[in-house]
């Protein structure tokens, strides 16, 4: 699996080991690799037992005494330096993960089969006759893959069952509502696809009603500890902060930021000496223009088109004409954030759309708390939110990222979360600087900036959440004091953030730390190129796939400019 046609050519040795962890990471979750356009093992799940775990963990340490010897053989270029670093660090946090934290053990989350459904129903790259014969191998493996996974776990989190619950209900779901009804299209399918569904239902139904089962026992401590998390944190951010270091920091900036919204809610209400009751009220005028479950998608489309005319007519950077399509967000994948950007795979044949996934509001909210959810995704938020997640977000710089042409193809399937989040944080503060929502009304343009300034005020409290509950002792109550106080947080959005503190260590991190190395890079590289054009600018930044920051500077020969 080297470089494709187009690509510049491989380099010995390091193309080879690259070649050999892709196709073996690729082989080992062939669930991921539907999604990333790998389509050889689209009819298999993966193999969640022990035995497998140990066999990986042999192969990963292999690969990495291959990288150790290719690195012990003399230099290399800037190129193979990345991409050799990106995929040791890779490998090296699946090793962390199956030796160390050991996840699969106590996170019944992890062993969902709805993903591996929700790839063929949802992307076209096949006819759908060929999708859904992959989908019956999919659906004949689920009773085996679940069996497997009750023998695999122990004493678990019991945050963790709940939502792993939650998420086998969507599906169920997805097989009721989508799966069996696509049958209408291919009914030659049918006598075969039912009864299988209908097998896979049933252990999916065990599977939640042994879950319900463990649930008196499930007293496994969600938070990791600071020894497990400073690891874990170290290979998701890829950089050399110490978590103690960056609560200090986070903590600082917290200040900085509540300052800069103080003066933006002055601005706004027209008052000389501002406090907290007036961003409060501020605030809370602009959440009552909130949209509805049955105009959220609506009014999210409304504002991709507003922000990619935007970005087109500011040359900001390069919109490719890639199309982008909003969509809910399937009830498998709910109950940790409340959208994301999922793009056409890199290694992708097929043209598909990236998906901007909007989660509405779960069936059993009461009124009182869709009405808070909204109000904190009020429509000026949205806009923010769409920025974020789609233009000239996530989904402009995933976009790039596929049209990354390197030796190997580590960038095209490795990507730093800490680089995807931070460039979208980074796309942000770019939009309310050029002035985003300015030609609707100044009203407009200043609640877009109160909005962005609340954002990137979760964003650092998001680090401190992270790293206080993993390394320390923070509760519930202190926690949801912190949002809905200094944060301005609505409380459904808080208690959200709060089972998302307990389900995903380490990556609500990412927002923060990558926002300051993109932030950074983009600095030195408009010191560096006084000439350069914004769309140049980000261009460059965008033209690497999507690696750790760190590794930018030198990729576009910024070392000098620290």
């Amino acid at each position: 699996m080297t470089a494709s046609k187009g690509d510049p050519a491989p380099s010995g040795r390091l193309a080879e080991i690259a070649d050999a962890a892709l196709r073996s990471t690729l082989d080992r979750d062939p669930v991921e690799a539907t999604y990333l356009g790998d389509h050889r093992h689209d009819a298999e799940l993966p193999d969640p037992s022990a035995a497998a775990a140990e066999a990986r963990a042999a192969e990963l340490r292999g690969l990495l005494a291959e990288l150790d010897a290719c690195a012990a053989a003399g230099p290399v270029d800037t190129d193979d330096a990345v991409d050799a670093a990106v995929l040791r660090t890779a490998l090296a946090a699946e090793l962390f993960d199956l030796e160390e934290l050991q996840e699969a053990e106590w996170n019944p989350m992890v062993h969902n089969p709805g993903a591996g459904l929700h790839s063929l129903l949802a992307r076209d790259f096949a006819p759908l006759a060929d999708r859904l014969e992959s989908a019956a191998g999919r659906l004949e493996a689920v009773p085996d893959y679940l069996a497997a996974a009750r023998s695999r776990l122990g004493t678990m989190s019991r945050i963790h069952l709940d939502t792993a619950r939650h998420q086998l209900a969507g599906t169920i779901n997805l097989i009721d509502a989508e799966l069996v009804p696509a049958l209408d299209q291919v009914p030659g399918l049918r006598t075969r696809l039912e009864p299988t569904a209908a097998r896979a239902r049933t252990a999916l139904a065990e599977q939640r009603r042994w879950l319900a089962e463990q649930a008196e026992g499930a007293v496994r401590e969600p938070r990791l500890g600071p020894k497990l998390f400073a690891a874990k944190l170290a290979l998701t951010l890829d950089t050399a902060f110490e978590p103690a270091a960056l609560l200090s920091q986070a903590e600082s900036e917290l200040e900085l930021v509540e300052a800069r919204l103080c003066e933006q809610a002055a601005r706004i209400a027209g008052e000389r000496e501002p406090g907290a009751r007036t961003v409060q009220a501020v605030l809370r005028r602009l959440a009552d223009d909130a949209p509805t479950d049955a105009t959220i998608l609506r009014d999210c489309l409304d504002a991709l088109a507003e922000a990619t005319a935007f970005v087109r007519a500011r040359d900001l950077v390069t919109v490719p004409d890639d199309p982008i399509a909003v969509v809910e967000m399937p009830e498998l994948d709910r109950g940790v954030a409340v959208a994301y950007c999922r793009p056409n795979g890199p290694l992708e044949q097929a043209e598909l759309p990236t998906e901007i996934a909007v989660s509405p509001t779960p069936a059993d909210w009461s009124a009182e708390r869709v009405t808070s959810f909204y109000r904190e995704y009020n429509r000026h938020m949205l806009h923010g939110l769409t920025v974020h997640e789609a233009m000239p977000g996530h989904a402009v710089q995933l976009m790039h990222a596929n049209r990354h042409r390197g030796r190997t193809m580590v960038r095209r399937v490795f990507s730093s979360g800490a680089f995807v989040e931070g460039w979208a944080v980074y796309a942000e503060q770019l939009m309310t600087a050029a002035g985003y929502r300015r030609e609707v009304s100044e009203q407009a343009a200043d609640a877009l900036r109160m909005q962005q300034l609340k954002m990137q005020l979760r964003t650092v409290l998001n680090t401190v959440l992270d790293i206080r509950f993993h390394c320390d002792d923070l509760d519930e109550r202190t926690a949801m004091a912190l949002m809905c106080g200094r944060g301005h947080q609505e409380e459904g959005e808080a208690a959200g953030k709060w089972q998302r503190v307990q389900l995903s260590a380490a990556q609500l991190c990412t927002y923060y730390v990558g926002y300051l190395e993109v932030r950074k890079v983009a600095e030195n590289l408009a010191a560096a190129h006084p000439d350069w054009s914004q769309r140049r600018m980000h261009d460059a930044m965008l033209a690497h796939g999507s690696p750790p920051p760190r590794h930018l500077p030198t990729l576009l020969g910024l070392a000098a400019h620290g």
